[in-house]
């Protein structure tokens, strides 16, 4: 067993014309939590963006990756089709469902300078799993 503590992180990984997102954390939910900051890093800076709207997401999957893709592309649409932005996520996943609460605002084109539009979350480089350290890792390549 690893004595050193997984503090939870967010990273991008290289793939062709569209991103990967990846979040690593010592439990699922806080994976799940990472990966979504990650996507929000895709479109601005995290710093750029306050919490002073809060959206609750339900999504449920038969297994941890579709629930993955189906987590983000809710998030995706609640930035789309209402002009937010989220910086921070509370997520509890329990037998195939999760629940979340978002923290964000709404997009200001001035303050936010958006990089990218990000159209979905994608099947490629679909990956939930635990490692051999005990972290837990999620992701997948968004289309942008």
């Amino acid at each position: 067993m690893n004595s050193k503590p997984i503090t939870p992180h967010w990273e991008h990984f290289e793939h062709d014309a569209d991103i990967g997102i990846r979040g690593i954390a010592p439990t699922l939910e806080q994976a799940f939590e990472q990966a979504a900051v990650a996507m929000t890093a895709v479109v601005t800076p995290l710093e750029l963006v306050s919490a002073s709207k809060v959206v609750c997401i339900y999504c449920e999957a038969p297994d941890s990756e579709l629930l993955l893709v189906s987590w983000l592309n809710e998030l995706i649409y609640e930035m789309s089709a209402h002009g937010l932005l989220f910086n921070r996520y509370e997520v509890v996943i329990d037998n195939g469902t999760l629940s979340a609460t978002a923290f964000g605002e709404a997009v200001d084109r001035q303050k936010h300078q958006p990089a990218v539009e990000i159209k979905g979350a994608t099947f490629t480089e679909l990956r939930v799993y635990q490692q051999a350290d005990d972290a837990w890792v999620a992701q997948c390549v968004v289309d942008v």
